[in-house]
């Protein structure tokens, strides 16, 4: 495992991090904590030391598990989101009220006096010119509650308006289907010193290669009905895109790349740009720790195979994908 600096934060985190939306269960599934467990020390046994999760994850319980097992481990770190755990979700839910009761909960479920880091989870647009929740976020570093902030954006212009505020990360969707913060933010965020969070990095499993055209999901999970956008943005499944299109496009890419591991290809891609400081595939196994973590062994991709990425994205991916996140 390689490590990198995340950032304004100075944290060596492996290259190869943990996302924990799933955590304890599969999209759908019920929570069970020694899975959850056993695969946040199957990560650690494999060299990942920094964990992403959020206040909304299995309504808390994401968190309170991390708080344990970093009592374990107090030499990992780790971020939590906040700002997305009550519904119908508003703009009031980013406010200086709500953000500081939304860190003393996250303080009292993982059992510390001070976060690593915070970041806002997916706040819209607006929110970026309402300085004073960034103040509240300032205050909160002041009081020693949180050690550095950042944010969760769905949209390339959000993570470049986060920049005029003193963040640490963002933590944005980048993947072989979604090229564009590459195009244009991760130049401003490398003169910025700001780290970046590579999430939805395998597009909801596309990027495995494994799913064709039958493929099911489960009733609750978010790939069967979320793909037009009904429970939250449509840009987290999939990375947007459209199904029956990603299956073709991946396909594609498992045979013009000559490979039958495509996800740790996909990761492996994703590591190729320095401006990343860790891409954080979710996993709810300890073998799926093991395919993800296998991209940091993964030999370098080269000049042509990268151009073959670019190839297949304009061929199926960059219309309407590039014009809407």
């Amino acid at each position: 495992m390689e490590f990198r600096t995340l950032g304004k934060t100075g944290f060596n985190i492996s290259e190869v991090s943990l996302g924990t939306w799933q955590l304890g269960g599969k999209w759908g599934d019920p929570f069970d904590e020694k899975d959850a467990m056993d695969t946040l020390e199957a990560a650690y046994d494999h060299g990942v030391n920094f964990f992403d999760t959020a206040d909304g994850y299995q309504d808390g319980l994401s968190e309170k598990v991390i708080g344990q097992f970093i009592k374990r481990h107090p030499d990992v770190h780790y971020s939590t989101k906040v700002g997305r755990k009550e519904m119908p979700l508003s703009e009031e839910h980013f406010s200086p009220k709500f953000i500081r009761r939304y860190v003393e909960e996250s303080l009292q479920n993982m059992q510390v006096d001070s976060l690593d880091q915070v970041l806002l989870h997916c706040p819209p647009m607006s929110i970026y010119y309402q300085p004073e929740t960034f103040k509240t976020l300032d205050d909160l570093k002041k009081e020693g509650k949180i050690a550095n902030y950042g944010v969760s954006v769905e949209r390339v212009e959000e993570a470049i308006k986060s920049l005029d505020y003193d963040i640490s990360s963002v933590e944005i969707i980048f993947n072989m289907f979604r090229l564009r913060p590459a195009k244009l933010f991760f130049d401003l965020a490398k003169k910025a010193n700001v780290g970046i969070l590579a999430r939805v990095p395998l597009a909801s499993g596309l990027l495995t290669g494994k799913f064709t055209a039958d493929t099911h999901f489960g009733p609750q999970d978010h790939r069967t009905n979320n793909r037009d956008g009904q429970l939250f943005s449509k840009g987290e499944t999939f990375s947007g895109v459209d199904y029956l299109t990603g299956v073709k496009a991946a396909n594609e890419l498992k045979e013009r790349l000559g490979t039958n591991n495509l996800a740790a290809t996909a990761l492996r891609y994703i590591l190729m740009f320095d401006a990343v400081s860790a891409v954080i595939p979710g996993a709810s196994t300890p073998n799926q720790i093991e395919r993800n973590t296998s991209a940091a062994e993964v030999k370098p991709l080269t000049k042509d195979q990268m151009a073959i990425v670019t190839d297949v994205y304009d061929k199926y991916i960059k219309d309407p994908i590039e014009y809407m996140w």
